[in-house]
C-alpha cells in the first residue's frame, strides 16, 4: 500500500539485521558471529533508534547455523539488554534443510520471516517450495509466531495472498519488500513502487535493499509510507561509498537520518509492536 494522501508523516520502524549468512569478516571486522556479539550488536543499534531485530545465527568459524540453542542464547541476550523485537529468519543460508532453516522458531521469537516461493541467488538457486511454505507457517502457528512475508519477487506477494486465502497465512499479513539480491528483482524506484502497489491496503509493509542502493531505497520507500525500513551488515557492510561501517548502530543512525529528512518520526519497539499488530513477549 502506496500512502497517497500526502507526505507520510506516521512513525517508522527501524529493522536492524546485524549478521545475516553471507557476510564475513573479510567483508567488514565488524561482522559479527558469537550469540554475545551479536546480541551487543542488536542492544547498541536500538540505542541508535532500532526496533526490531532480524536475526541469523552463525557457528564460532562464521558458517551460518540454524543451531536453536544459538538463537536461544543470542534471544535471550538481547531481551536482557534492551526491548527490541526479536525476529528469526526461516530463510537460513542456500544448502539448509527445512528442519535448519525453522531452527530459530525454537527459540521463542516474538516473529518470524517466512518465504513464499523460490527466488535466484546469485548464480544459485534458493528454493521454498509451497509445502515447506505450509510446514514453516505451521510451526510458527504452533508457538504463536507472527510472520513477515520476505517477497524478492512481485510474485511473492501474489503467493501470500493465495497462502492466505488457503488459512496457511494469517491476518494481518506483513510484508519485507527485497530488492538487490542479485539474481532477484532489483533495487530501483520502479521496482519498489511495483511491489508496494501489490501489497494490500492496510498490510504493514517494509523495503530491505541490499548493496549500494541501500539508502536511496530506503528513502524512497520511506516516503512512500513504508511501515519499516530496514539496514544492518547482512545488507550492505558499507556506511558509505569507500567507507566500511564501523558497527550496525551507526547503519542505524543513517537511517534515522533518512527519516528525519522526510518528515518521519522513529518508533521505539512499544510502538512497533503496535504498529506490526504483535502481541508483547
Amino acid at each position: 500500500m502506496i500512502a497517497r494522501d500526502g507526505p507520510d508523516r506516521r512513525p517508522a520502524v527501524i529493522v536492524v539485521a546485524p549478521t545475516g549468512a553471507e557476510a564475513t569478516r573479510d567483508d567488514n571486522p565488524a561482522v559479527p558471529y558469537t550469540p554475545d556479539e551479536i546480541a551487543a550488536e542488536v542492544i547498541a543499534a536500538c540505542e541508535a533508534g532500532a526496533a526490531v531485530a532480524h536475526l541469523h545465527v552463525r557457528e564460532p568459524d562464521g558458517a551460518p547455523s540454524g543451531r536453536p540453542e544459538l538463537f536461544r542464547e543470542t534471544i535471550e541476550r538481547i531481551r536482557a539488554g534492551c526491548d527490541a523485537l526479536t525476529m528469526v529468519s526461516t530463510g537460513g543460508a542456500l544448502g539448509m534443510s527445512i528442519d535448519e532453516r525453522a531452527g530459530g522458531l525454537e527459540a521463542g521469537p516474538e516473529m518470524a520471516g517466512i518465504e513464499t516461493g523460490s527466488t535466484n541467488f546469485g548464480d544459485e538457486l534458493f528454493p521454498t517450495t509451497p509445502p515447506q511454505t505450509r510446514e514453516i507457517a505451521r510451526r510458527a502457528a504452533e508457538r504463536g509466531i507472527a510472520l513477515e512475508v520476505e517477497a524478492f519477487e512481485l510474485g511473492h506477494i501474489d503467493a501470500a495472498l493465495r497462502f492466505r486465502d488457503e488459512g496457511v497465512l494469517p491476518d494481518p499479513l506483513r510484508f519485507n519488500l527485497v530488492l538487490g539480491v542479485p539474481g532477484a528483482v532489483a533495487a530501483n524506484y520502479r521496482n519498489l513502487a511495483a511491489m508496494a502497489t501489490a501489497v494490500p491496503e492496510g498490510c504493514p509493509w517494509g523495503v530491505t535493499a541490499v548493496g549500494r542502493r541501500q539508502a536511496e531505497m530506503l528513502t524512497r520507500g520511506a516516503q512512500l509510507g513504508a511501515t519499516c525500513l530496514r539496514t544492518g551488515l547482512e545488507d550492505g557492510v558499507y556506511l558509505e561509498r569507500g567507507v566500511l561501517a564501523g558497527s550496525n548502530a551507526a547503519l542505524v543512525a543513517r537511517v534515522r537520518e533518512i527519516c528525519a529528512t522526510v518528515g518521519r518520526p522513529v518508533a521505539g519497539p512499544a510502538e512497533a509492536r503496535e504498529l506490526l499488530a504483535v502481541r508483547p513477549d
